[in-house]
């Protein structure tokens, strides 16, 4: 038996909690036992990020955890996400978790909101890479080899053409001023396609990139091995 504690990881599919993942196993911070996502039932895809339930099960698999989809309505509203994640947790905490690992770096607001949301629960929150320097931070993990996509971006503080495009150097040195190399303001989403966890990339392509709501998706497709 682990002498860490049996943990979910809040999974978006983005490289922050992908490195939230890596943080926990060379640290020794959780045992991580699930990946815990909530899909967007309408399209079965990641909220916010797109991400396709195809390339969250490539994940999951690559990791060696298994998945904890828990299915949104469309359109969902504040109360409709804290019914099903009441669900969710009640569901976790018979299965003997006790801890949750989540990816967020400085957002005081929504730190305050998940701990206020599992208080009471029996479920504890981490996170590991809260209060780094997000500069420092990225180049960590690029330089530990987790290779993300831009999935998701916000046009009015980044150009429409870093939809799809790799998340490394060369978009770091392209972001306007201003612009968090984490993304973690909104700026943009990622999916993670690789990294020191991953015993080899998920294969993939990008296809169509769209305006929806406000913001430019780009598909990110896994494709099969051959």
């Amino acid at each position: 038996m682990s002498a860490f504690p049996r943990a979910a990881l809040s999974w978006s599919s983005g490289k922050d909690c992908a490195w939230s993942l890596h943080a926990c196993r060379t640290e020794g911070l959780a045992d991580v036992a699930t990946l815990l996502t909530t899909v967007n039932s309408a399209f079965d895809r990641v909220a916010m990020h797109g991400t396709r339930r195809a390339l969250l099960e490539a994940q999951a698999a690559a990791l060696g955890l298994p998945l904890t989809a828990v299915p949104l309505p469309w359109p969902c509203s504040n109360a409709d996400y804290e019914r099903a994640m009441e669900g969710a947790v009640a569901a976790l905490v018979a299965d003997g978790i006790t801890h949750v690992v989540f990816g967020d770096l400085f957002l005081e607001d929504v730190r305050a909101y998940r701990e206020a949301q599992l208080e009471g629960t029996g479920l504890t929150p981490i996170f590991p890479l809260w209060g780094r320097d997000t500069r420092t931070l990225a180049d960590e993990m690029l330089l530990g080899g987790l290779r993300a996509r831009i999935a998701t971006c916000d046009p009015s503080r980044v150009p429409e053409s870093f939809a799809g495009r790799m998340w490394d150097a060369d978009l770091l040195a392209d972001l306007p001023p201003g612009v968090d190399p984490c993304g973690e303001n909104g700026e943009f989403h990622t999916v993670v396609v690789d990294g020191p966890d991953f015993p080899a990339p998920i294969r993939h392509t990008t296809g169509e990139v769209v305006t929806r709501d406000g913001f430019v998706y780009a598909d990110v497709i896994p494709t099969a091995r051959v």
